[in-house]
């Protein structure tokens, strides 16, 4: 007679429906159907599955872009701008990437979903096109790298700072302490000077007017001096001090000297203002100022005829 399998309480072998009770159970739930369609077929264990895909890739994007930070900072590469832009890219491609094998996951296939989705992007793409443009423009921003974190823009009449990078947007800060955000598309589409572009190094200008009759000869030897003397200046270029032009008050000169770190152009301006303010003085050059001169006539004062009489 063959052995048979018995399930019951009294049987040294418990049955599978005792043995794992909570793993059926899971089996269950997670087989529920949420979506059932003829090409999509979306149960909670693929919501679950999915989900976890998502976790793993924002943990997986933080350790590839640690790593990245370390190795440029083995290999000696100090520039933040260039850590700031590869690690950000890194972390949009490990995204994309992670977002792809997510809804693979939950059984949506990308080429359907690239197919039916691009009438459906046209319209979304005259629906939000600012939004469309300045994503575009942070991609070209990113990629192309004009523009950095850490980079000093004049952008109108403004001197401001970059602090941030993000895909639609850019975080500046202004000489007075303000963070102003900046759509992308402004800094692609229109005139923005990068003065940290190349080089850091940036020239400071300031003008002086002087008296006609002071000797200009020595007022040229005073302003390079002062500018010499300017604390903060680039010793390896010297000052240059150009005269301008005649004005109505005074003989206008330039004075000029350079700086590393044109964030601090307007110190530098201010310490260069003060050394010619006291160089002048000590010379005892004057320097000019509007006059308005005023002659008064001798001579009685008529009044004119009463037309009454």
């Amino acid at each position: 007679m063959g052995a048979e399998s018995s399930c019951g309480p009294t049987s040294p072998r418990p049955c599978a429906s005792r043995r794992l009770p909570f793993v059926e159970l899971a089996r269950e739930l997670l087989g529920t159907q949420l979506i059932e369609t003829e090409t999509v077929h979306l149960t909670l264990g693929h919501v679950v599955l999915s989900g976890l895909i998502i976790a793993v890739t924002f943990v997986l994007s933080h350790l590839v872009r640690r790593g990245t930070r370390r190795a440029f900072e083995i290999r000696g590469v100090a520039d933040e701008g260039t850590i700031g832009v590869t690690t950000r890219l890194i972390h949009y491609v490990v995204l994309l990437i992670g977002f792809s094998i997510a809804l693979e996951a939950a059984g949506v296939h990308l080429s359907a979903l690239f197919a039916a989705g691009a009438i459906f992007a046209v319209g979304l793409g005259f629906a939000m096109q600012t939004i469309t443009e300045n994503f575009v423009s942070g991609l070209i921003l990113l990629v192309e790298r004009s523009i950095r974190p850490g980079d000093v823009l004049e952008l109108g009449d403004d001197i401001v700072k970059v602090r941030r990078m993000y895909i639609r947007s850019t975080v500046v800060e202004t000489l007075d302490d303000l963070d102003v955000i900046v759509p992308n598309s402004d800094l692609v589409q229109g005139r923005v000077r990068n003065l940290t572009y190349l080089d850091k190094i940036y020239r400071v200008t300031t003008t002086v007017g002087v008296h006609y009759q002071s000797d200009m000869d020595q007022v040229r030897v005073v302003l390079e001096h002062a500018g010499a003397q300017c604390a903060g200046r680039l010793r390896d270029k010297p000052p240059i001090a150009l005269l301008l032009e005649f004005g109505d008050n005074s003989v206008v000169w330039e004075v000029s000297v350079w700086t590393d770190d044109p964030w601090r152009q307007r110190r530098l301006r201010s310490a260069l203002n003060e050394q010619i303010w006291v160089s002048l003085k000590e010379a005892r050059i004057t320097i000019a100022y509007p006059q308005v001169d005023v002659h008064i006539k001798s001579g009685g004062f008529s009044p004119p005829p009463d037309p009454s009489a």
